[in-house]
């Protein structure tokens, strides 16, 4: 099949994709700071919800049959309280404490290096050379950020307890990743993910509801609510849409490399408009740890696009960021 040219290549909508879920952390941490992290959270992905309601309206594949449907609705949202309940509630959590700059670089790139360390322990993957040494430094790598986030004239005891919060959304989001494959099977990947969204949103509902009374509401700020629009709207529904055309088209391998373009988007917006920055030693940590996340993704090899379309592997994606 040929490739799309143009505005349909599948590498410009997956650079699009990366510059929505990119973005997403700065402008988390920007609601989060003028509301509670439980009402934030509940906002973005409660908008989300309904923006990829209506995604599914439009877009969504029909079931195979009443069964199926039922089946995968049921999974889907079981494992939202996973993928999205609980990989939220400490990211949203984790933005209260610490600054957005370090859930760039924690939650995209310790995801992968996660993953592929639980495939070689339960032997659901071969051992490489490759692939042991980039676990090995990104290991290395996030003991250096930690060790930064802590000690370093940036960091100090609140910013490397947000750090912990981010690498526990890091563990939630790897654990998604791993289930979902068998718990997401033959489900369309854009109405598993939105019955996932739901079923988190409705958990998160219930963890912001004692908070929802302290705010004002009548005083937020219209630049706010175009915030909390753009979250729902771009990094959940849009940035799906497009991830899900575009993996279908390069592959999940290929796809997979893109990701690493999110720690460097969100590092430019976090720098650029909320003022943050690393220490020295953060600085090295995460450049190690970006290392060893990418040699252990490709194994000291680039993937061949493949030559047929493939089906995008649900949980793949980080963001519900």
């Amino acid at each position: 099949m040929p490739e799309d040219k143009g505005w349909k290549s599948p590498y410009l909508l997956l650079t699009v994709t990366m510059l929505l879920w990119g973005s997403a952390f700065s402008s988390s941490k920007s609601v989060v700071a003028q509301l509670p992290h439980t009402v934030a959270a509940l906002l973005r992905f409660g908008g989300g919800a309904v923006a990829l309601l209506a995604a599914v309206a439009v877009f969504g594949k029909p079931a195979a049959t009443p069964a199926s449907a039922r089946g995968g609705g049921r999974r889907a949202a079981l494992a939202g309280i996973l993928g999205v309940f609980a990989y939220n509630g400490f990211f949203f959590w984790g933005l209260s404490l610490a600054p957005s700059l370090d859930a760039g670089i924690v939650i995209p790139v310790l995801s992968p290096v996660l993953t592929s360390a639980f495939l070689l322990v339960t032997g659901r993957e071969r051992a490489s050379g490759g692939r042991l040494a980039g676990l090995a430094l990104g290991l290395a790598g996030a003991v250096v950020f930690f060790f930064g986030a802590g000690g370093s004239a940036h960091g100090g005891a609140t910013r490397l307890s947000g750090d912990l919060l981010y690498l526990l959304s890091a563990v939630c989001w790897a654990a998604y990743t791993l289930i979902g494959p068998r718990v997401l099977a033959g489900i369309d990947p854009l109405r598993a993910t939105t019955y996932a969204t739901c079923a988190g949103a409705v958990l998160l509902g219930a963890l912001a509801a004692p908070d929802l009374g302290e705010v004002h509401w009548d005083g937020l700020p219209a630049g706010l609510w175009l915030n909390v629009v753009f979250l729902a709207i771009g990094p959940a529904a849009v940035a799906n849409l497009l991830y899900y055309r575009g993996v279908g088209a390069v592959g999940p391998a290929s796809a997979s490399l893109m990701m690493f373009m999110v720690p460097v988007v969100n590092t430019v917006c976090a720098m650029v408009f909320l003022g943050e920055s690393f220490g020295g030693l953060q600085a090295l940590g995460a450049l190690v740890l970006l290392s060893g996340a990418v040699l252990a993704v490709t194994r000291g090899r680039v993937p061949a696009r493949p030559r047929a379309r493939t089906t995008p592997i649900a949980g793949k994606r980080p963001s519900e960021l």
